[in-house]
């Protein structure tokens, strides 16, 4: 058996979610009448406070969508500097959209407001006009933001009527980690953005939110970027299952990333950044004089341990539904023997 710590995205959907996808009722979603894909979207819709929502491919697609959807070409856009959407969306929104990313500082107890605010564009001809503000919680980072921040940005932009878009991949485990309620987080923006193929293990697919006038003209930029779907709710069916069964059993995830940390740090020279351990993910540094990159990866793998290289000098290992603490465990002595072996 493998032990996956690449991400949350690898996780597999469940029995119950294979028997509710070969079992769902479907339709035509293009048409509107897949009537798994609308209960999909109207759950959604209740859980997370929003007027409507909408099926949408990914989690990438979704962010993108809602900018698409917000802004017009030539807009401004201001995204956190280390945010997924400016980080690993290769460039959507400039090929897209047409419209120019600039970034604002975000600081561990997160956004600077103020300097936010100074960044807002005014009324000068040689200015591109500030259309949409992208906040994200959880941060790719393993980080939350307060909810006390996340409600003064949120002010700053409606006295400037600048929509706000939430990347909220992670939103229920930000909202375990803060010990709020997921839609008090999504009640920060004017829009969201859901993933269920992480946390949650649905296959496939992510949910964009917001009013029913936003999702509308949404539902035509999704068919104009090339999702339109039509039996959708076969994959539909899955995602209902990770909102009803899969939210309240995220908590394990927190706890094994917790563990695992603690386990990491008996590691010589490893280094877990413990102020980055708010979800499930594990960002640590072990110096290529211990153990090279390579030599980590591919001795792990002859383990059926898969993980990723690093960025930015940090490994980051994602606890997840398919990894249980008896694997973490497994996953520390095979590291523990490879660093002895090679250093």
């Amino acid at each position: 058996m493998i032990i996956d710590l690449r991400s949350d995205t690898v996780t597999q959907p469940t029995p119950s979610m294979r028997v509710a996808m070969a079992n769902a009722p479907v339709g035509d979603d293009v048409y509107g009448d897949d009537p798994t894909v609308n209960q999909l979207e109207k759950l959604a819709a209740e859980l997370l406070g929003k007027e409507a929502a909408l099926f949408v491919p990914s989690g990438t697609f979704g962010n993108q969508l809602a900018i698409m959807t917000h802004t017009q070409r030539g807009n401004e856009v201001l995204v956190g500097d280390a945010c997924h959407i400016l980080m690993h969306e290769v460039g959507a929104a400039a090929v897209l959209s047409g419209v120019q990313i600039r970034t604002f500082p975000v600081l561990d107890d997160g956004i600077d407001v103020e300097k936010l605010g100074l960044m807002l564009r005014g009324d000068d001809i040689h200015f591109p006009d500030t259309g949409l503000i992208c906040m994200e919680n959880a941060k790719s980072s393993g980080k939350t933001v307060p909810l006390a921040n996340m409600e003064a940005v949120y002010a700053l932009a409606q006295s400037q009527n600048i929509p706000i878009h939430i990347d909220g991949a992670r939103i229920f485990n930000a909202a375990l980690a803060l010990g709020v309620e997921a839609k008090e987080i999504a009640a920060q923006g004017d829009s969201v953005n859901v993933c269920l193929s992480k946390g949650l293990c649905a296959p496939v697919g992510s949910l964009l939110l917001g009013t029913k006038k936003f999702i509308k003209k949404a539902r035509k930029n999704r068919k104009l970027m090339g999702g339109g779907l039509r039996q959708a709710g076969i994959l539909a069916a899955a995602g209902i299952i990770g909102l009803t069964e899969m939210v309240s059993r995220l908590e394990e995830d927190h706890q094994n990333a917790r563990y695992l940390a603690n386990r990491l740090e008996e590691i010589d020279s490893c280094s877990v950044l413990r102020n980055r351990l708010d979800i499930n993910m594990v960002f640590f540094t072990l110096p290529e004089s211990v153990i090279t990159e390579s030599t980590l990866v591919a001795g792990l793998l002859e383990k059926n341990v898969k993980i990723s290289g690093q960025e930015d000098g940090e490994y980051r290992f994602v606890t997840n539904h398919g990894v249980s603490s008896d694997d973490i465990d497994w996953v520390i002595e095979s590291m523990k023997t490879l660093v002895s072996r090679y250093s």
